[in-house]
């Protein structure tokens, strides 16, 4: 059984910093991409950045909206990805998912993950 669990959410005042993680387990994590989608309340999910795994390495995505700002990683070996988040803003307060889809294709569209974790709140505040 496959799962996702996200983790590192909280509530931070704006500028300031976190981490998400995300552990993956029931599924080789080499052949998946992972992505974290957030949304905020009374708006659509936005995917936010993703990390793939090819032979060459990591290939990673960022949105105009967070780039710059949070970094992506990836452990394999501990079927764990992270995102940084960093200067935070008001804006950026939402629930974080974390996906993950069989392939390499980063980006790709929400609908093209396979499998969800259950988010993680984070509340950025002034």
């Amino acid at each position: 059984q496959v799962q996702l669990v996200e983790s590192g959410g909280g509530s931070v005042q704006a500028g300031g910093s976190l981490r998400l993680s995300c552990a993956a387990s029931g599924l080789t994590f080499d052949d998946y991409v992972v992505g974290w989608i957030r949304q905020a309340p009374g708006k659509e999910r936005e995917g936010i950045s993703c990390i793939s795994w090819t032979w060459s390495g990591g290939i990673t995505y960022y949105a105009d909206s967070v780039k710059g700002r949070f970094t992506i990683s990836r452990d394999n070996a501990k079927n764990t990805v992270y995102l940084r988040l960093t200067s935070l803003k008001l804006e950026d307060t939402a629930i974080y998912y974390c996906a993950a889809g069989y392939g390499s294709r980063c980006p790709r569209p929400s609908y093209e993950y396979n499998y969800w974790g259950k988010g993680t709140q984070v509340t950025v505040s002034s």
